[in-house]
């Protein structure tokens, strides 16, 4: 059981709840939403006993087993194996493994007791499947942590904090770093955990397949819904429509009372009427707005019609240095496009849209591209190349040298950087304003293709809607890809399966996409015990 009664928390200056309550009982699976920097990750602190309240009372499982998902890797683990380094992550395992090899005859019995209970004949196999669930090969589980980029880094620990055993399992924002394939067996992995999970998420589909309540941050407080993260936003718009009317029939009942009030309280045969309806206005307690995120916004501009096809390619193969990494490119892409490019992370989905983009030349075939195309290319780590001393203003202008300031101001306020935003140093911008600031850079030229290179990752739930709605009501061709399930059921209409080294057109919809995912873990699974 987790209690939270009464908490107030304070970072520095700011109260980032007070007052507020909640209750979640062993078992249940709770995704927690809100606008970013409205305290999510410090309300997990607090349940993790990193950080103590203000006020109020904190119960979290006092006696239950606690994972979560590390955010770096000690240096001397770097050259453990991965199989290796996740299956440390049990300390109590290897603990019980440690002392099985040095203990007295008279002390096996309990130690080996409790190393069946913990299942420790199958724990290599347990950390095998999860890995390879997690998108690694059978082959990398022998390679070095070391060996691995930044990214994979995090699946790995993220892979120890499913291995180990746990009551209560924390993950915030466990999918950032994962390719769809693996959202899809991670949902299937949640689904079948037993124990509690509490979700930091802004991936809709996501929480709406692992989640049975939702704890959302209104204003200071926490509220609580039953039903997936689809439930929640009904019953919130509800909520909001609800209350709006009682405000608005309230103020209708006192404007009313107070109109009666001024016409009659100096005349003496109404006097006491008026006086009574005053009264009823000083005890007519005001109803309580429900507390709403400010309105994300994204507008990208309207550009001009342009011949078809906008790009061809005949006989494509790219790569890098000697190494290629995709062949037997053989496509075209339409001014009304949208593309969304599928395929697990590795397969060359980054290479192939550097290559469109023209950040990486052909090593053979032909590409021809319509004489006035221009692309806006976003990859997410575009953010580490901004210059950090600059505004979004100044920054701007290094681009746009001959657009009156004014112009770009206006063109900055398109993608909710207005007023201080615009000229706010870009170090002191959230990564999901870094965001922001890089749509508006690739967009100011109006591009008649935009590609977009996991464009959601620093964005919540509201900017990611308001990404989809901008993308929709864009004219020109899109290329996409994400992880973001909901995004691209809301954007995309052709689907492009990148794998074996090549791009072919998949034949289905996305619903037949994750059907196909799901097949393919089956069989990852019978492979593993054949294996075994």
């Amino acid at each position: 059981m987790i209690k939270l009664e009464n908490i107030t928390v304070q970072v520095a200056s700011k109260f980032l709840l007070e007052d507020a309550s909640a209750q979640i009982s062993d078992g249940q699976k709770i995704g927690i939403v809100g606008k970013n920097g409205c305290g999510k990750t410090t309300l997990f602190r607090v349940l993790k006993g990193e950080l103590e309240v203000n006020s109020g009372e904190v119960q979290c499982g006092k006696n239950q087993l606690k994972a979560f998902v590390e955010q770096e890797i000690k240096e001397s683990d770097l050259h453990k194996p991965i199989l290796e380094y996740v299956l440390s992550k049990d300390k109590k395992l290897i603990e019980l493994r440690e002392k099985e090899k040095t203990a007295a005859p008279e002390d096996l019995p309990e130690i080996m007791e409790q190393l069946w209970i913990m299942e420790s004949d199958s724990a290599e196999a347990r950390t095998a499947e999860i890995l390879v669930g997690l998108g690694f090969n059978q082959e990398d589980l022998a390679r070095p942590v070391k060996d691995f980029s930044g990214g994979w880094q995090m699946r790995l620990n993220l892979a120890g904090a499913l291995f180990q055993r746990s009551d209560i399992l924390f993950l915030d924002e466990p999918t950032n770093h994962l390719d769809l394939e693996a959202i899809v067996w991670l949902e299937s992995y949640l689904q079948k955990y037993k124990g509690t999970v509490l979700l930091i998420s802004h991936d809709r589909d996501f929480l709406n397949n692992v989640c049975g309540g939702i704890l959302h941050f209104e204003g200071k407080k926490l509220v609580q819904y039953g039903g997936n993260y689809d439930t929640f936003a009904r019953q919130y718009a509800q909520k909001i429509e609800l209350v709006d009317k009682l405000i608005k029939k309230q103020n209708e009942r006192k404007a009313h009372l107070q109109s009666y009030v001024d016409r009659f309280r100096y005349k003496a045969t109404k006097a006491r009427q008026a006086q009574s309806r005053l009264k009823m206005l000083e005890k007519m307690e005001d109803i309580d707005e429900v507390a709403q995120d400010k309105e994300s916004k994204f507008s990208f501009p309207d550009i001009k019609p342009m011949p078809s096809p906008l790009i061809t390619v005949e006989g494509g193969v790219v790569g890098y240095g000697d190494k290629v990494v995709l062949r037997k490119l053989n496509f075209y892409i339409n001014q009304d496009d949208r593309i969304a490019l599928l395929g697990k992370n590795g397969n060359g989905k980054s290479t192939l849209v550097k290559m469109l983009s023209s950040h990486l030349p052909m090593m053979e075939g032909t590409m021809r591209k319509s004489g006035k195309l221009k692309i806006g290319y976003f990859n997410q780590n575009q953010t580490e190349e901004l210059p950090l001393e600059l505004t979004p203003t100044e920054y701007m202008k290094t681009i746009e040298p001959d657009t009156p300031e004014k112009n770009i101001r206006a063109h900055l306020g398109h993608f909710g950087l207005e007023q201080e935003k615009a000229v706010t140093q870009i170090k002191a911008l959230s990564g999901g304003e870094k965001t922001r600031l890089l749509f508006a850079r690739i967009s100011i030229g109006k591009p008649e293709l935009l590609i977009f290179d996991e464009p959601t990752n620093h964005l919540d739930m509201e900017g990611r809607t308001a990404l989809a709605e901008a993308l929709n009501a864009y004219n020109g061709a899109i290329i996409l890809i994400s992880h973001d399930f909901h995004l691209l059921e809301m954007v995309v209409d052709n689907l492009w399966l990148v794998h074996n080294n090549t791009c072919t057109a998949f034949d289905g919809d996305l619903e037949d996409y994750r059907a196909f995912l799901l097949n393919k873990e089956k069989k990852k699974k019978k492979s593993l015990k054949k294996k075994k």
